[in-house]
């Protein structure tokens, strides 16, 4: 067999899993049609949280599994991963239809409340988030004033006080990228625009036939196609299963920054949903999200009229200036592929993940349904376990205490590495030693070598990006696009203008084709 394992799928889950299982002694594959984190991993709100609203639904083990993961990733990845402030606040005016099981218990026992959270519920919910939490790096529940701080500036008037908790920031796609890269330095192998087309059970084990007719075999297969997931399972491995996903589209707004702080906003709406409104990139504000259902993994997932209107209207009924669609520099959309459990809406639906072995068609396959990105170790750690059992491994669980590349620095080092970032390199401004701090942590010195000044780091595309870390994302991170070094990469998409990006383009068209 070429491989013990081989991974369909080159998201959050498949990279971890893949990560995972080679550090434990097996030999293992993986395949994505297209760029590493390319659909749903990359299109998330970018935070590792313990879902506060979750608990409405009563998902505490949810909730307390992704809270204590909170202390781990922060752990192991600090450098594109930081805590982060969340600003609730409170309005004794607001009226909500819920139908979580925690509004129709209110509404049955206190029908006078009509469906709002009363502000005792919150600060019950956060007491729990806190106790179930039990963190060492990030603080607990405030209650914090909003008449003349710096929190309550941007909101209207009649918000007097807000509840302040904590949850994490997480540089989304560069974690499936730091995954991919830990697992190919322990041995795995890693192909990304490599489509699987079709794998067959043979003598126990799997002939898998990738796009170009190359055919690899393995033991045993893990289907993490995210939104695909359905698709692997009916027309690639063609298995007999009733399991499926609902696909539920999340929908995110950019807009210039509307706040002059660090924090981020959590906001109610009428309807029972929450958005948040989050500093982005330094200069913005991201804004989400919506749950759409969302009817074919095929289509791509584009920001509806009716999303991008409900976005704007939920963040207007709380800030003093007006939004509006001009306001709007840049939108994403992304694709979770939720296990179909039959809830009555896609934002009642479970956000728990489900992993089931099948071997109907005379073969192993793990078929991986769900999960959050807060969660995506644990998600890798149980995957593997299920694993082990078809597959004897050499070794136990072992990334609770393994940095990812970059990431072997403390929790509150940033400002550090910062610091011996441009006391070594100095031409670089302390903005853009920051960037790189966070993308590459203490790589960052092997990302710019022994340059001495702008000049040696080559060709440069605009916003501090150069030829050194574009070859450095091609030779260590799978680059190929320049989508992949603007939005996935990096998020200088933002600021490189349309000259800036065709030379990107140019530069990677020669990059790859001598690397191939």
């Amino acid at each position: 067999m070429d491989y013990d394992l081989f991974v369909i799928g080159g998201g959050i889950n498949g990279c971890g899993i893949a990560r995972d299982a080679v550090g434990r002694g097996l030999k293992v594959g993986l395949a994505e049609m297209g760029d590493l984190a390319g659909a749903t991993s990359s299109a998330s709100t970018k935070l590792f949280h313990g879902g506060l609203r979750y608990l409405e639904y009563w998902e505490v083990r949810l909730v307390r599994e992704a809270l204590r993961e909170r202390d781990v990733l922060l752990r192991n990845m600090p450098h594109i991963a930081w805590p982060m402030r969340f600003v609730l606040p409170l309005h004794r005016d607001m009226r909500f239809e819920g139908d979580t099981p925690t509004s129709k218990l209110l509404s049955a026992v206190m029908p006078w409340m009509r469906g709002r959270r009363p502000d005792w519920l919150i600060r019950t919910g956060l007491a729990m988030y806190d106790n179930l939490a039990r963190s060492k790096y990030l603080p607990g529940t405030a209650t914090v004033p909003l008449r003349g701080t710096p929190e309550g500036a941007p909101l209207e008037d009649r918000f007097e006080k807000a509840f302040e908790y904590s949850d994490a920031w997480v540089e989304d796609s560069r974690l499936v990228v730091l995954n991919a890269r830990d697992a190919a330095d322990r041995g795995a192998d890693v192909m990304v625009r490599t489509k699987v087309v079709s794998a067959e059970a043979k003598d126990g084990g799997w002939a898998v036939t990738l796009e170009g007719g190359r055919v690899v075999t393995a033991r045993m297969l893990v289907n993490a196609a995210g939104p695909w997931v359905g698709d692997v399972i009916r027309g690639v491995v063609r298995a007999n299963t009733q399991d499926s996903v609902r696909l539920v589209r999340g929908s995110h707004i950019v807009t210039k920054s509307l706040f002059d702080h660090g924090k981020c906003y959590f906001f109610q709406g009428e309807d029972g949903r929450i958005i948040f409104a989050i500093p982005y990139e330094t200069d913005f504000t991201l804004i989400g999200t919506t749950d759409a259902e969302h009817e074919d993994a095929d289509q791509k997932p584009v920001i509806s009229e009716a999303e991008r209107d409900y976005l704007i209207a939920f963040v207007n009924r709380y800030l003093k200036r007006d939004v509006s669609v001009d306001d709007i520099v840049h939108t994403y959309s992304g694709v979770r592929p939720l296990y179909d459990d039959g809830a009555s809406s896609a934002t009642a639906a479970t956000r728990d993940y489900v992993l089931k072995v099948d071997r109907s068609t005379g073969a192993p396959v793990l078929n991986v349904f769900g999960g959050k990105i807060t969660t995506y170790r644990k998600l890798a750690e149980a995957a593997v376990g299920k694993i082990v059992n078809v597959l004897p491994a050499s070794g136990g669980p072992w990334t609770k205490d393994a940095p990812l590349p970059g990431g072997d620095f403390p929790v509150d080092g940033v400002a550090a590495l910062v610091a011996r970032t441009r006391a070594r390199y100095g031409f670089l401004s302390d903005a853009e030693a920051l960037r790189l701090v966070r993308a590459y942590g203490t790589e960052v010195a092997d990302v710019l070598g022994e340059a001495a000044s702008w000049a040696d780091l080559g060709e440069a595309f605009g916003a501090g990006l150069t030829a050194r870390e574009v070859e450095w994302q091609v030779e260590r991170e799978w680059a190929r696009t320049a989508e992949d070094v603007l939005w996935r990469r990096t998020k200088l998409g933002l600021r490189i203008d349309d000259d800036g990006r065709a030379r990107l383009e140019r530069f990677l068209a020669e990059a790859t084709a001598e690397a191939a």
